[in-house]
């Protein structure tokens, strides 16, 4: 395991393991990034996985595991981490994959740095209507009272039908919910219009109209007809696959069917 300093300060963990870069089937390595309130043991299963034929990384997003806090928790702050990683862990275009937030950050970072592929698990990237989504959840949110509480209920919400029991419990063990840095990450969604936060993930992903990467959206959760229109739009060749009932989670109800599509993917890509 390591840290790194980033320009404004903050420590980021990370540690590499798995095959090493002697092995052909190493190459490219992998980068795991998690999502809110959890940390890079999240992705375990699939990292165990992985880790037979690849290098993989994986790491602490700021605010989150060993990570230290910070005064910030924007997506480009958190894209920085991760370019950051990258060249501290000797990362040569890597694979990227990202869940939740994480899958947020890493299609960032996929239109700002050399990587070999973007994978975005169950990230719509349409963050407008999250928006709306998020306003009854606001109020609650911001009072410390209530705060443990709903962050609880939305996460309970997202496991799905499929999840296994074993496997929620081992999230709800691994969760870590600061407040100040939920709040961070959601400081976006909060406090601009959905056509203002609309135009900023746009902005965000502006580098792939000519930098085209492999790029796939994996979904547990069906978002319709539109989105994959939408995200072809934004980043050309896209695949958008949907694993339906499969909820927040999908990597974590068949971590066997995930390595098996990632690997497909890759050598595809």
């Amino acid at each position: 395991m390591a840290t790194i300093s980033t320009s404004d300060g903050t420590t980021i963990w990370y540690e590499s393991s798995g095959a090493t870069s002697s092995s052909p089937e190493s190459q490219p390595a992998v980068l795991l990034v998690h999502g809110i309130t959890e940390n890079n043991q999240s992705l375990a299963p699939v990292a165990e996985r992985l880790r037979a034929n690849h290098q993989v990384t994986v790491m602490d997003l700021r605010g989150h595991g060993s990570s230290s806090t910070a005064e910030r928790y924007d997506l480009e702050a958190m894209a920085g981490d991760v370019i950051a990683v990258m060249g501290a862990a000797g990362l040569v275009r890597p694979h990227i994959v990202g869940h939740s937030l994480g899958g947020a950050v890493v299609s960032a970072v996929g239109a700002a740095a050399p990587v070999s592929s973007v994978v975005n698990i169950d990230q719509p990237l349409v963050l407008g209507a999250f928006k709306e989504a998020l306003a009854p959840a606001e109020p609650l949110l911001r009072d410390p009272a209530t705060f443990g509480p709903t962050i609880d209920a939305m996460f309970g919400d997202m496991y799905g039908p499929k999840l296994s029991a074993e496997e929620q419990q081992r999230l709800q063990a691994l969760r870590r919910a600061d407040q100040t840095v939920v709040l961070g990450v959601w400081e976006l969604i909060f406090s601009m219009s959905a056509e203002d936060i609309n135009a900023t993930v746009e902005g965000a992903l502006a580098g792939y109209q000519n930098q085209p990467v492999p790029y796939l959206s994996l979904l547990g959760t069906d978002l319709g007809p539109d989105y994959s229109a939408w995200l072809t739009a934004h980043i050309p060749g896209a695949q958008n696959e949907l694993w339906p009932d499969h909820g927040h989670y999908p990597h974590l109800v068949d971590p066997d069917r995930m390595v098996a599509r990632l690997e497909s993917f890759w050598a595809d890509a």
